[in-house]
């Protein structure tokens, strides 16, 4: 049985159950193609209220409810990932306008990040204190409360179900507010999930929306942690909404990751893994590879060669068409990219492949001989755009990568892989890879970034997943009423 056709979720939000929006509706657009794909209703901030409202009542239910019914929903949420995924991966494919092996990823970690989440359900959450005096003394996790979650579009399920499955495992209630250009494949799909599922009505609601819609989940005073994955430019703000609110926000932000690749390397295999690291998802990744590093003995054939890669990768329609780039999301997106490419071009970097574009399809561009002061080089991008620059030692090295306001992702590349760890600790990253390309994610790791990145590595994996969605809470008792001298 379909999860997604012929259901009421047309037009509407899921806002204890499926409603309509106070905004109306709006149409799900193909990328691709410019076609409607749907309606999906619109939330306003008057919907926030409603949701954190119900979300609230409900959540006293679930945190009352044994550890092994949430870990039963977390269970058959992940095994329904798994048999509707090809299915939710067509929405990915044709909403997201991603390439069918990164549709593919997608559905699998949110089955493994639900079945995690079903693990931690079942964690200890408490440790026995010591006291001076005579007392029991414990301290104990508590549910937080109400979740918000808002996410963005490029990877709509995973970096929503990231923070969605082990809040609701830990007993608390999401309000989720994804971005409206994904909310079918990074909302609407995750509701139905958690319906089948059998997860309690009130526990989660999905409100597609524009900032107001943000700001209103970051306020409302019933949501007590907010997880926000999007620019660093808008985490800013959420951050200090949040502040203002005295409530916890963790931020996954922007990057601008490095890729050092160094001389003694297998020349071919570095530059399929840096064409892969700049160009996958059309370069759309948080942790995409923004800048390669390359040592000065090797840079003209690296350059060469990863323009001859990116000039043999098609791009067109991922859901038509067997293609290595599927479309940009938008054209305020796909103008944006085209405007730091010709910006660092006027700069002095040479144009090496792409460069082009024709209605979304943007070229994997490569661009050599860059600027430090170049906007390609300095900026996260969110494009298909492959910076390359030189270093003559080592040091060189570490001060490039290092001069960044950035610390999300860090690749090296070398055939000595515990001098290249050494090299690593150098750099401040909030995720580092040697050998490999700066975009990876796996349920079971903790993962954020530092500086611009966002606060730290505040989601994913068992301890950070405790700290992200619980309360501490202290607790005393002995056997007689304390006696003092008032």
């Amino acid at each position: 049985m379909a999860l997604l056709e012929h259901h009421d979720w047309q037009s509407n939000i899921y806002l204890g159950g499926w409603t309509k929006g106070s905004g109306g509706d709006y149409d799900v657009v193909e990328p691709a193609r410019g076609d409607s794909l749907g309606r999906l209703g619109l939330a306003t901030p008057d919907d926030v209220e409603k949701a954190a409202t119900l979300a609230q009542d409900a959540q006293r239910r679930w945190a009352a409810a044994s550890y092994l019914e949430r870990a039963a929903v977390l269970r058959r949420a992940g095994d329904l990932f798994a048999t509707h995924g090809p299915e939710i991966q067509g929405w990915i494919i044709r909403e997201a306008g991603s390439i069918p092996p990164k549709a593919e990823l997608e559905t699998h970690v949110a089955e493994g990040e639900c079945h995690e989440a079903a693990a931690l359900a079942a964690q200890p959450f408490g440790e026995l204190l010591r006291s001076e005096v005579p007392r029991l003394s414990f301290s104990r996790r508590m549910p937080a409360g109400v979740v918000g979650v808002i996410s963005p579009f490029n990877f709509p399920l995973i970096l929503a179900i990231r923070s969605i499955a082990p809040a609701l495992a830990l007993g608390n209630a999401v309000v989720l507010k994804p971005d409206p250009r994904t909310a079918v494949c990074g909302g609407v799909a995750i509701a139905r999930v958690l319906e089948e599922a059998g997860l309690p009505e009130g526990l989660f609601h999905v409100l597609p929306g524009g900032p107001e819609v943000g700001e209103a989940v970051v306020t409302d005073s019933r949501v007590r942690i907010v997880s926000f994955t999007g620019s660093s430019r808008a985490g800013r703000i959420v951050a200090s909404n949040a502040a203002r609110h005295l409530k916890r926000v963790h931020l996954e932000l922007g990057g601008n990751s490095a890729m050092i690749v160094m001389a003694d390397v297998e020349l071919e295999k570095a530059v399929s893994i840096g064409a892969f690291g700049s160009f996958l998802h059309q370069g759309q990744i948080c942790m995409t590879t923004g800048r390669h590093i390359v040592d000065a003995a090797i840079v003209g054939d690296y350059a060469a060669l990863l323009a001859e890669h990116a000039d043999h990768l098609p791009v067109g329609n991922p859901a038509t068409d067997q293609v290595a780039l599927g479309p940009i999301i938008d054209e305020r997106q796909r103008d944006g990219i085209h405007s730091m490419v010709q910006a660092s071009i006027a700069q002095g970097a040479t144009l090496a492949a792409g460069g082009t574009y024709e209605g979304l399809f943007y070229r994997p561009t490569v661009l050599t001989e860059v600027p430090r002061s170049a906007p390609a080089y300095t900026e996260e991008v969110f494009g298909p755009v492959a910076p390359v620059v030189s270093y003559a030692n080592v040091d060189e090295a570490v001060a490039l990568a290092s001069d960044t306001p950035y610390g999300l992702s860090l690749s090296i590349l070398s055939g000595d892989a515990m001098a290249a760890l050494e090299l690593a600790e150098r750099i401040p990253s909030g995720a580092v890879h040697i050998n490999d390309m700066t975009v990876a994610d796996e349920a079971v790791i903790p993962f954020g970034g530092v500086g611009d990145s966002g606060n730290g590595s505040r989601l994913g994996g068992t301890l950070a997943n405790l700290e992200a969605f619980t309360e501490v809470q202290w607790v005393t008792a002995q056997s007689k009423l304390a006696e003092y001298p008032f």
